[in-house]
């Protein structure tokens, strides 16, 4: 490195500096201050539609005409990564399938990859394309693969939709290029819809934390590099981003889905009609940043060893039992979680038979009286009823241990 040559150059560096410190100061100010102002009410928003929940449970955090019906735009096409990641789990379709782009497929407008028709991707590079650069095209193409037309794809999306309640959306589209009155859905319905992928398949962060990455079109006119580069501006300006889905259409207006992680809690918000581009990155922050500062998480892995519980009518005496889950509570009032208290509610005794998964009691979780919630104890093992022979081995096995 050159030294400086003059004092004057040396101010103007301290000048130089100051003014990007003094900038990045107020810019931080005025989020944090949106923040904070908003105590109990919840924070500023000035877009129509939003929502802030945590994913583990589920719980809202703050919520602003949430189940209000909207244009999605292409936050749509977070149902068709959770269709897509449903095949792939079932073993229907793999990442390293060949799909072929259909002429319907290549006539997608709006943001797109520019697959030609003819042109083979796997199966991985079109998630790609769809999760990072929210190509129209690619969406199309992955549907088809998957459900044999983008129609009965649609018809997933939505029978999917509708299998957890979100009562508020209807899908036309795998993308959300359409401004059909009859494709919409709710920030509410999104949050849901988002903390399915996220929490059942993990493996989606692969995709949505990408930045920058480069795919290969092989068409008739030769191999050429394509650049995707993501839609989400949250991946390079809050820190705890890890995805999840924009949208922007005339009618929409500005859409997102965020996803955060920080010390272990994973977060989602929903911006929903945003006036600008900018607008629904900033109010996402806000709200994730809220919603950090009043949520804390009670968690008991549930990996102490519960009694055995006695069995009548069976050749057994007894049989094991299991917490069916941890258990996780999210506060958002400033309780103090030390105090929780855990209680084992179990059978004095069970008749035979009982099977494996049946609940046999649950754990109770007390907080000054009041209970957050339970989990369910479950058997381990199936334990049927006992007939005559077995009385009689029974009674056998025992006379030859006294001999």
């Amino acid at each position: 490195m050159g030294k400086l040559k003059s004092g004057k150059t040396k101010r103007r560096c301290r000048m130089a500096f100051f003014a990007v410190w003094l900038s990045a100061a107020i810019i931080t100010a005025g989020l944090w201050g949106s923040v904070l102002s908003a105590g109990a009410a919840g924070p500023d928003i000035t877009s129509p539609s939003a929502i802030v929940i945590e994913a583990s449970t589920g719980q809202v955090v703050y919520e602003k005409n949430a189940e209000e019906r909207r244009s999605p735009a292409s936050i749509t096409k977070i149902m068709t990564l959770l269709i897509i990641f449903d095949y792939l789990e079932n073993g229907k379709v793999k990442l390293e399938d060949e799909v072929r782009t259909s002429a319907h497929a290549q006539s997608m407008g709006g943001s797109q990859v520019f697959l030609e028709e003819g042109e083979i991707q796997t199966l991985d590079t079109l998630i790609k394309c769809i999760a990072v650069a929210s190509g129209n095209d690619a969406a199309v193409a992955a549907a088809e693969h998957v459900a044999g037309s983008e129609e009965e794809f649609v018809y997933l999306m939505n029978q999917r939709a509708a299998g957890l309640g979100m009562e508020n959306t209807h899908f036309e589209d795998c993308c959300g290029l359409t401004d059909s009155d009859g494709h919409y859905t709710s920030a509410k319905d999104v949050a849901i819809m988002s903390r399915e992928l996220i929490t059942k398949y993990p493996k989606i962060f692969d995709y949505t934390g990408i930045w920058m990455e480069d795919i290969t079109h092989t068409t008739n006119r030769g191999t050429e590099t394509f650049t995707l580069s993501s839609t989400n501006k949250l991946l390079k300006s809050y820190e705890w981003a890890t995805g999840l889905k924009t949208g922007s259409t005339s009618k929409a207006k500005f859409c997102l889905s965020a996803t955060a992680r920080k010390d272990g809690m994973d977060l989602i918000a929903v911006v929903m009609g945003a006036e600008e581009g900018k607008i629904r990155f900033s109010e996402a922050i806000t709200l994730l940043s809220y919603g950090y500062s009043v949520s804390h998480i009670y968690e008991d892995k549930n990996e102490d060893i519960l009694p055995v519980v006695p069995i009548k009518g069976a050749i057994v005496n007894e049989t094991e039992v299991a917490y069916q889950a941890p258990f996780r509570y999210l506060d958002t009032t400033g309780q103090n979680l030390d105090g929780v208290e855990k209680i084992i509610s179990l059978p004095e005794q069970v008749q035979a038979p009982v099977k494996a998964g049946d609940v046999a009691g649950e754990a109770i979780y007390l907080l000054a009286g009041n209970k957050l919630g339970s989990v369910p104890i479950i058997f381990k093992e199936d334990v049927p009823v006992a007939v005559y022979k077995d009385f009689v081995r029974k009674a056998f096995e025992a006379f030859l241990l006294s001999a």
